[in-house]
């Protein structure tokens, strides 16, 4: 598959720095709309899946609802600027956006089982036509 291959680390890192992003911008563009950075949160999840390397594999579903808390921040906003205001806009954000929370990481989930299997079928094929050449020789 074509693109960025990213360790653990860094498709943590890719994901988070862009849900922060598009939280940013989501408050700046749209006013803080919950149900659009619930869908911006899904192409991130895709491509957090599908760039990650093959070893590091089931850290995609893992990262993608930390990253999407981390981006919720800026746009989690009780009307105050307190601490307290913005705690309880996250819980309230987290709440109320669980459907494309659970959405997102399903997504990342089945991708990564599916290129998970993918590479085993592939590992398989491979060692069964080395051992078909060992007894043909």
């Amino acid at each position: 598959m074509p693109g960025p291959r990213l360790t653990g680390l860094g498709g943590g890192l890719f994901c988070g720095a862009v849900m922060l992003v598009l939280g940013l911008l989501t408050e700046v563009l749209f006013g803080a709309s919950l149900t659009v950075y619930g869908v911006l949160f899904l192409p991130v999840c895709v491509l957090t899946a599908l760039w990650v390397r093959d070893g590091d594999l089931l850290i995609a579903p893992v990262v993608v609802p930390i990253a999407f808390a981390v981006g919720l921040v800026p746009v989690a906003d009780e009307g105050g600027g307190s601490t307290p205001d913005r705690l309880m806009g996250m819980v309230t954000g987290l709440a109320t956006q669980a459907g494309w929370l659970y959405g997102g990481t399903l997504v990342a989930g089945v991708l990564v089982i599916a290129r998970r299997v993918r590479r085993i079928r592939t590992a398989n094929r491979r060692l069964a036509q080395e051992r078909a050449g060992k007894a043909a020789s």
